[in-house]
Parts: structure tokens; C-alpha cells; sequence
């Protein structure tokens, strides 16, 4: 067998102030960097994303892959739309060479909320794209992030979708390999009709309500997998990414099976199971004083830290992670002093202080301007960059491999990167956006998070996979930021009548 395989993510926030043009595909940043050919195979093979899955089960089955391309950049507002027709146009031509050859199936590594300038469903535009060359009947398999805007020309075009299951991400390695699994039914039987079946939650889900570690998304999740088990149907309950302004913006209950009657049964059983729950997927935030506060009230040296999610500045979800609201709250409360110095802050993007923290030198003094101010969805301006004397503590190059739950195999690049102390707080700055969902991004600049009694994480959901074992408490902060906690905030213009923003 002969398998395409190509991978295009990004999560637009289309209200975030940054947009993703070819050079943030090109650095990838915490994505691996944009590859091709055999030299991406390479690259994926033994990372934590679902191509490294797909390539693990493709493998098992003595599958032929022909590589085209992988590109994924850090989620921000719209990819250009110079970026998006670059991707799109050498995934087609690596297509059409490779059809020339025999093709028998086609695997596309997809996060499913992308937005481009001119394509609001961009999969849905490049599934359209690859359709036209390999025609109506070459089964066509994509993995989705659990966080997918999935549309009805995505579900029309596919012969099947497959999204993660668990947020934090642990699951996207065993989701490729789930999707080999389909993409081998699809080819073993190709006179067989796969019916698609698909419901739309009729409001959207806050990022924070969507982990899987907690009520309702625990047990919405069992469901699914308690009715796939008992059904023999492919289920996938993609909780959407509340913050792509168009009309196919939100959560959606899909399914794939042979039984088109009992398909739509079993979807509409899971439907229910959302739906029937929902005032629970609301979420209760803290202003940053009364965290702060909050943590030190309950830090002690024989517990493990305070974690406090800075979530509405996570680069994660479109933030930029250069604002200072955490960072001035953790100074107004005297934190590092009331803490014994044992209180961490990162990452803070912030090539600029970074540059000037590498020209002092380890152990200088130097005036920074930490952080910046950026827009938000409402026209304003969060809290500016805080003026300060800090003490270089680390400096590092930026090239580290992960080791975490989520990561595991990953190598990021951030480039020059420092830690520097600013009365008592410990932050941590990178010349590139990565989210911290990762222990190793406290240590390779010398904080062990265990010793701390507070962190702060640029981060919403994903960092529980790591710091949860470690932690006494885990507070989520509403500091002001680009990526709205509630997505009811929203200035919503093109969102579906039939949606509401809140649950």
C-alpha cells in the first residue's frame, strides 16, 4: 500500500493580535519546524504528534509512505493568505506527482481550526483541494485536534476524522494510530458506503470547561467511548475552538459507521449526553490579586507549588505571552519576598529583554523593559511592560528536547532564552511564543518547579499534564490577555444565530 501523507496545523484565533505568516510556519516555534519529503518522516517519526502514530502503525502494517509536507505554526490570528496558498500549492503538486505513481490512501495530520485570509475553513479548502486531484473514491483520513472547528464540507470530503480524546493532549500518537486503523478499513473494503453522521452543540464550549480531567468532559468522554465499544461505530466529540469568528465555529458530535440508522442513533445519543449537561461546561475564573493572594495563603515548604494558569495570554490559544498582568500582581503583593524567592513566572516572550539580560552577562544587573502591551478583542490595551532592575540569572540557547506527558520526544527551538529575577520572582523569558506545558521549561533555566511554592504558566489547560502531579493547588487567573476565557466576551459578527457563546 501507498499512503500520502501530509500535516497543516494551526488554531486561529481570529480576534488575537498577531497574524501567522511563512515564517512563522518556516520557525514552528513550539511545533517542530516546517518539513518535507522524507527529511519530515524523519523529523515526526519519534515525536508526540499523531503522524508519529500514523507512521508507527503505517510501519506495522508494511505501508509505503510518500511524504509531502508538515507545517505548523503557533496559534494567532488568520494565516496570511500567502502562507496558506504556499502550503496548500506544495501539498497539491507533491499529490499530483505522487498520483502519477499509484496511490491507495491519503493521511492528512490536521488540527481543524485553521482560518486563512479568504478560506475560513482552511482544511475544508485543502480537502477540497486534494479531492480534485485524487477524484471522489481514494480514501481520504485526517487525525483533528479535539479542539476542531469541524464544518460539513470537512465531514463531506473525508472518508473519515478522527480527534483527540483528552485534554491535556496525551492521546495524539494513539490517535494517528487510530487513524491507520480507519484508513486500513476504508481500503480493505472500497465498495463498502462509510455513512457520516453529525450534530452541532448548540453553544460553545470555554477553553478552561474543556479538560478531560475534570466534570463534564470526563464523563462525556467515557461516553463516547462506552457507545463506540457497544456500537462498532467511529465516534469523536470535537469541542470546538471558541474563538475563529465564522459560522461553523463550535463543538460538534460526529461519527462514522456502515449502519446508517444506527449511526445516527448512537450520534444523537452522544449529543445528548453534551447537551443534557449543560450549565456544568461553564467556568469560574479568578481576578489576579485574589490568585496571587490565594496562593500564598496556602504555599508551605513541605507542599508541592501553587500553580496559577495565566490563561488569557496563552500562546496556546492566540496570545502572544508577553503580557504583564500576573507579573505585576506577583510584584504588588510582594510574592518573591513573602515567598522566600521561590516563585517562577514563564514563558515570557520577550526577544528584546532576552537580548539585553545574554549582552549583561550571568550574575549582572540589567534595566529591563519586561513584557508588552497588546490589543485585545475589546480595543483596549493590557497592562504595560513592567520597568525594572533584574539580576541575570540563566541564558540559554533555546534548543531543548521534552520529556513530558504531552511532549515527550519533542524537540523546541525558542532561541536565546533567560531567567532573571526581579524582587524575588524568578521570570523566565524566550525569544519565541511556547506555551508551558512541559516541566523541562522551567528547568533548562535552572527552576526546579517542585522546590517552587508558586508558578505562573502562560498556559490554560495543557500544563495539568505536567504539573498536576506536582502541584498543592492549581488556580486559573483572567488577567487581561487576547484569548478570551469566556468566549461571551467575544464581539461576535459572523457566529451562526443558532450558536450561543456561552453555555
Amino acid at each position: 500500500m501507498r499512503i500520502f501523507v501530509a500535516g497543516f496545523h494551526h488554531e486561529t484565533n481570529t480576534f488575537a493580535p498577531s497574524p501567522a505568516d511563512w515564517a512563522a510556519f518556516e520557525a514552528g516555534a513550539g511545533y517542530p519546524p516546517c518539513a518535507r519529503g522524507e527529511a519530515m518522516l524523519e523529523q515526526m517519526r519519534g515525536g508526540s504528534l499523531a503522524i508519529a502514530g500514523f507512521a508507527r502503525e503505517a510501519d506495522r502494517r508494511g505501508w509505503t509512505l510518500v511524504p509531502s509536507l508538515w507545517a505548523g505554526a503557533m496559534p494567532s490570528n488568520r494565516i496570511t493568505a500567502e502562507a496558506f496558498a504556499r502550503i496548500v500549492r506544495e501539498i497539491e503538486d507533491d499529490l499530483r506527482a505522487a498520483w502519477r505513481e499509484g496511490l491507495n490512501g491519503i493521511f492528512l495530520d490536521l488540527h481543524g481550526a485553521a482560518v486563512a485570509e479568504g478560506a475560513d475553513d482552511a482544511e475544508g479548502e485543502l480537502m477540497q483541494r486534494l479531492r480534485a486531484i485524487a477524484g471522489p473514491d481514494l480514501p481520504i483520513v485526517a487525525s483533528l485536534d479535539l479542539h476542531a472547528n469541524v464544518t460539513r464540507r470537512m465531514l463531506a470530503l473525508a472518508s473519515g476524522l478522527t480527534a483527540y480524546r483528552t485534554y491535556p493532549h496525551v492521546d495524539m500518537v494513539a490517535t494517528g494510530e487510530r487513524a491507520a486503523a480507519m484508513l486500513a478499513r476504508r481500503m480493505a473494503a472500497p465498495g463498502r458506503r462509510w455513512h457520516t453522521a453529525a450534530r452541532r452543540v448548540p453553544f460553545l464550549l470555554p477553553l478552561n470547561a474543556q479538560c478531560t480531567l475534570m466534570e463534564p468532559a470526563a464523563s462525556v468522554v467515557a461516553e463516547l467511548e462506552r457507545l463506540e465499544s457497544r456500537t462498532g461505530t467511529e465516534l469523536n466529540f470535537a469541542m470546538g475552538f471558541s474563538a475563529a469568528d465564522f459560522s461553523e465555529c463550535g463543538p460538534v458530535v460526529f461519527g462514522h459507521g456502515l449502519d446508517e440508522g444506527g449511526l445516527e442513533h448512537t450520534v444523537a445519543a452522544l449529543h445528548d449526553a453534551v447537551v443534557s449537561r449543560r450549565r456544568e461546561w461553564a467556568a469560574a475564573f479568578l481576578a489576579p490579586a485574589e490568585a496571587v493572594e490565594r496562593a500564598i495563603a496556602h504555599a508551605a515548604p513541605d507542599r508541592g507549588p501553587v500553580v496559577i494558569a495565566d490563561t488569557q495570554d496563552n500562546p496556546g490559544a492566540g496570545g502572544d505571552a508577553n503580557t504583564t498582568g500576573m507579573l505585576r500582581a506577583l510584584l504588588a503583593a510582594r510574592a518573591g519576598h513573602r515567598l522566600d524567592g521561590k516563585v517562577a513566572l514563564g514563558l515570557l516572550f520577550d526577544p528584546d529583554s532576552t537580548r539585553a539580560a545574554h549582552a549583561a552577562g550571568l550574575g549582572a544587573r540589567a534595566n529591563l523593559h519586561l513584557g508588552r502591551a497588546v490589543p485585545t478583542w475589546d480595543g483596549t490595551l493590557t497592562d504595560p511592560p513592567v520597568a525594572c532592575e533584574a539580576r541575570v540569572l540563566a541564558l540559554h540557547d533555546g534548543n531543548l528536547g521534552l520529556h513530558g506527558p504531552m511532549t515527550g520526544g519533542s524537540t523546541v527551538r525558542l532561541g536565546p532564552c533567560a531567567c532573571v529575577e526581579v524582587e524575588g520572582v524568578r521570570v523566565l523569558l524566550a525569544s519565541a511564543k511556547a506555551q508551558m506545558l512541559d516541566i523541562d521549561l522551567f528547568r533548562f533555566l535552572g527552576v526546579e518547579p517542585a522546590a517552587m511554592r508558586a508558578l505562573v504558566v502562560k498556559s490554560s489547560v495543557h500544563f495539568r499534564a505536567a504539573f498536576a502531579p506536582i502541584a498543592s493547588r492549581i488556580l486559573v487567573a483572567k488577567a487581561p490577555g487576547p484569548m478570551p476565557a469566556d468566549p461571551g466576551d467575544l464581539p461576535w459578527r459572523h457566529l451562526d444565530p443558532g450558536t450561543a457563546p456561552r453555555p
